[in-house]
């Protein structure tokens, strides 16, 4: 069982022509560091039936972060400069996408931190939307005596 002891804000921006969109989710789960990569674990839970959740774990590297999903084939890599062929579970089925990212930025210490990741995603080198995430992640205060 993971403690629970960091709040985890994230939020997403979507842009594809002239339609944009943006997700944010505050949550708590664990943070921790070793050696040169930081781990950020939350539970997202299903949006149909919210008693069910996965983990979802960023690993972050310097100049790289791993989006990974539990229980699904969903592992996204976000390389600063460089594309990636990624698996991406939709549901119904894997997706590959090409994942580029343009900048990526992290301000990650012991205590968490932040991090804004800026990227393009394409659908059979179709260019399916332009994208932003920012990540912040701080200690849960402690319960007042």
């Amino acid at each position: 069982m993971l403690r629970e002891d960091y709040v985890i804000n994230i939020t997403g921006r979507q842009f594809y022509e002239e339609d944009s969109g943006e997700v944010t989710l505050s949550t708590t789960g664990t943070y921790t560091v070793k050696d040169k990569a930081s781990f950020i674990a939350y539970k997202e839970y299903d949006e149909d039936d919210p008693r069910v959740s996965h983990t979802a774990v960023l690993k972050v590297e310097p100049g790289k972060v791993t989006m990974m999903r539990g229980g699904s084939a969903t592992r996204l890599i976000l390389e600063e400069g460089r594309r990636h062929l990624c698996m991406y579970d939709t549901g119904f089925g894997p997706l590959t996408l090409g994942v580029f990212t343009s900048e990526l930025s992290t301000e990650l210490g012991r205590d968490g931190g932040y991090m804004v990741i800026k990227y393009t995603l394409d659908v059979d080198s179709n260019l399916s939307s332009q994208n932003e995430l920012r990540v912040e992640v701080s200690p849960l205060a402690p319960p007042p005596l």
